[in-house]
């Protein structure tokens, strides 16, 4: 979107070369595009598209932390009443999933980039609240990593680990019960009302991560070194939060399932989350 340039402007080149440059890259983000077609459809080399595709994606990734701020940019009430009004779920400050973005097969540590599909691919955690806005993302893991690794070894869950914020992180089965992320029961009898909300609620995730991937082809499938790979996530995360705030329409429908990613089986974390479920299902859901 224009506004970005005016954002992502501050650079050494001038203003008109790096609109060029943005257009190129956009080009390349939205359709998912070869480099050497963009060239040819603008009469460039692939080389220019290439530089123009990585100095746009530098730029915009210092933006990440303005655009991209965990629980999010407006009063903690107001996140939690726009997930409450989805499913009746109390306390919801995010709702956390991840996702595989196929890559071609890197020259170093290929081995670690197979995911349990068997396709290379970055594994990508993201979060996001009610509004579809993506509030956290960590776009740097192998896909032979799994999710509950991703989120115990994120700067996130420490600071929840230190009572930094008061709330929850809805979650599948693929993450450890943990008393701020609340997890379905795995054998639901008269948790099935809990279940359900929480199902519910958390399907926001899956429709902004089939958001995200609509508005930007390039996901479907990057050919480019797993260090660009994950920049140009990041890249795109920012750009839809751009485009999400300004209420700009989605390319087309997204779809709630996401091909790419897989059914978790139960994480081998410590789950000390239990009271906490049970509370929440006892005041709320019974």
């Amino acid at each position: 979107h224009p506004q970005a340039i005016y954002y992502a402007c501050d650079t050494s080149r001038t203003f008109s070369q790096f609109c060029t440059y943005y257009l190129y890259c956009t080009s390349f983000f939205a359709n998912g595009s070869f480099l050497h077609n963009i060239g040819d459809a603008e009469h460039v080399s692939k080389a220019t598209v290439c530089r123009a595709v990585r100095n746009v994606t530098v730029a915009l990734k210092r933006l990440l932390y303005t655009f991209v701020v965990f629980p999010g940019h407006r009063p903690t009430r107001f996140i939690k009443e726009g997930c409450h009004k989805i499913a009746g779920f109390p306390g919801v400050i995010g709702c956390i999933d991840g996702t595989h973005i196929p890559i071609i097969a890197p020259s170093v540590n290929e081995g670690d980039y197979v995911n349990r599909k068997s396709f290379h691919s970055i594994n990508v955690q993201i979060i996001c609240d009610a509004a579809n806005i993506i509030t956290n993302v960590e776009a740097k893991w192998p896909g032979s990593v799994h999710d509950s690794q991703i989120f115990r070894e994120c700067t996130l869950s420490t600071k929840f680990g230190h009572g930094e914020f008061t709330g929850y992180l809805l979650g599948d089965r693929g993450y450890p019960c943990l008393p701020y992320l609340l997890t379905p029961y795995p054998d639901p009898g008269p948790q099935q009302r809990y279940n359900l909300a929480n199902c519910r609620t958390r399907a926001r995730i899956e429709m902004t991560i089939g958001m995200l991937k609509a508005r930007f082809q390039c996901l479907q499938r990057l050919r480019v070194t797993p260090e660009r790979a994950c920049d140009i996530i990041v890249a795109c995360v920012i750009l839809h939060n751009i485009a999400t705030i300004r209420g700009e329409h989605c390319p087309s429908e997204p779809n709630s399932s996401d091909p790419n990613h897989e059914h978790p089986d139960p994480p081998t974390d410590i789950q000390d989350g239990s009271a906490v479920r049970d509370t929440i299902c006892h005041n709320h859901f019974f």
